[in-house]
């Protein structure tokens, strides 16, 4: 994340607590651990933003109660539809540099070893690279 300009880096959520939860929480993975996770760190009037996809039967358990009283708003946004084009402009342009997001690369005949280091949560992004 620093090799892509962040001003701040953690590395468990638990690093991130804030007292009295955050104005904005986004979830980008659509993992239901970390969308129920992520709703609980939403501040009093603050907004939970989904636009990590969750498979069509997922199911999160939170408090509609905490929603109500403390007047979370919950928005859900398929921004890949809208946001594609732009972003794909930025990495022709070098804008973004996709190579730092790369964190392992596999040629097309080790594709095993690569799912396992996918399902074994190692590295976060893995690309399998033909030409390898």
């Amino acid at each position: 994340a620093k090799k892509l300009a962040a001003d701040s880096v953690a590395v468990t959520a638990d690093e991130l607590r804030h007292q009295g939860g955050w104005d904005v929480v986004i979830d980008a993975t659509g993992v239901v651990p970390a969308i129920e996770d992520g709703l609980q760190r939403v501040a009093r009037g603050g907004t939970f933003l989904m636009f990590g996809v969750a498979n069509a039967d997922a199911k999160a358990t939170f408090s509609p109660f905490r929603v109500y009283n403390d007047e979370i708003k919950i928005v859900g946004s398929m921004a890949v539809l809208h946001s594609f084009e732009r972003a794909l402009a930025l990495l022709v342009r070098g804008v973004i540099d996709c190579k730092a997001m790369i964190t392992q690369q596999f040629g097309l005949d080790d594709y095993p070893k690569a799912i396992e280091a996918f399902l074994g949560g190692k590295g976060l992004k893995t690309q399998v690279k033909p030409a390898l």
